[in-house]
């Protein structure tokens, strides 16, 4: 299209000799990346966001067209849900020279809003949350952020793990179609200049049931292939990046359930499945290509005793009196999942470094902007 234009008007000038971004020019995310007041500016960053947005509303979407209430979990907390001391402490200015916490015990940014989804569902049969969650891992690595986004559930009435893998199946396919009808050009932008394939290779997976193999078969797996690896890969260990990364290119680069982890690998509310020698619980992780890890979610530890034997020996039944008390005053079995949007993201539209889906990236020795 031509336009013949009777007068232009500027409404902000732009010197372009020293603007970053240049016409016609396609820049590596890397180099957009150093510009982070700026980047949104570009083709990829915008059809980015767009695609955020859209995937952000299928996942509301689908949680609610399912039943559940959703549910704004804290993002300042005085719980660690994972157990490993990743935390961001919380302080005032005042706190490190008077000795006192404003709110009179530590607090620290949530890693995981589980626990406190854990206490709605005992008031909602299907309850969900979608929003920051904080890890202080001193990381550079093209998985990890320091703070990002995590899509999680909890489902009341449940003594099936297949319940809780169906419902990531589902959400991973229900969002993917929708982003897949209502995005075309802007996941076209990835699939054509960043991830040839990619959206053959997604259509396909939409069309098959995910794989599932346990902990044991995994390890088994792993063992044949062990020269391969740096680490060595041993039943009660758990499972490295090059690990899961191997598995899903095992079972035909297509998403993997694992299920049934070692009992001591995992944090104290997953449930016991008693079986023996070889002791697990009851967890799964979604292993899917280029990613590794893209959901973990397991059954609660519903029966009282189980947890506070558990909890005891952890040495931290004080703190999680008021989780035991969610048992003592009526439980019924129950489970759910995280999923990390970022990583979703990830892999959907094939791009390497999940600091180039998050609009402004946070890691360790960078917070820019």
């Amino acid at each position: 299209m031509e336009l013949r234009a009777e007068s232009i008007r500027v409404v902000g000038a732009c010197d372009t000799w020293t603007f970053p971004l240049k016409m016609k020019e396609r820049h590596p995310l890397e180099y957009v990346r150093q510009f982070p007041h700026l980047r949104c500016r570009s083709n990829t960053l915008a059809s980015l966001l767009r695609i955020r947005s859209e995937a952000t509303a299928a996942i509301h979407s689908f949680f609610q067209d399912n039943g559940y209430v959703h549910i704004h979990t804290p993002i300042i907390t005085s719980n660690d849900c994972e157990g490993a001391g990743e935390l961001f402490q919380i302080e005032t200015s005042n706190e490190a020279k008077e000795k006192t916490h404003f709110f009179n015990v530590p607090a620290f940014l949530t890693v995981s809003g589980q626990l406190h989804l854990e206490v709605m569902a005992g008031a909602f049969t299907r309850v969900f949350t979608f929003g920051p969650t904080f890890r202080a891992e001193d990381s550079q690595s093209r998985r990890h952020l320091a703070e990002f986004y995590m899509v999680e559930a909890e489902l009341s009435f449940t003594e099936s793990l297949q319940d809780i893998m169906q419902v990531m199946e589902d959400l991973f396919k229900t969002v993917t179609s929708t982003v897949l009808s209502k995005c075309p050009h802007d996941v076209e932008l990835f699939h054509k200049y960043i991830a040839p394939a990619q959206k053959g290779r997604l259509e396909q997976i939409l069309k098959h049931k995910f794989v599932t193999i346990s902990y044991n078969e995994a390890v088994e797996i792993l063992k044949q292939a062990s020269q391969t690896f740096t680490f060595k890969p041993e039943w009660g260990c758990d499972l490295q990046t090059e690990h899961e990364k191997y598995l899903v290119k095992h079972c035909g680069e297509v998403p993997v359930f694992v299920i049934n982890y070692p009992y001591d690998l995992k944090p104290f509310y997953m449930r016991d499945n008693e079986d023996g020698p070889q002791h697990t619980v009851a967890a799964v992780d979604l292993l899917v290509p280029g990613v590794g890890e893209l959901c973990g979610g397991s059954l609660r530890e519903e029966r009282l005793p189980f947890l506070e034997s558990r909890l005891q020996r952890l040495k931290i039944a004080d703190a999680y009196q008021w989780y035991l008390d969610l048992r003592k005053y009526g439980s019924v079995p129950h489970g759910g999942f995280g999923m990390g949007f970022e990583r979703y993201l990830q892999y959907i539209l094939g791009v390497a470094n999940i600091k180039d889906v998050i609009p402004f990236p946070r890691f360790s020795h960078s917070c820019l902007l």
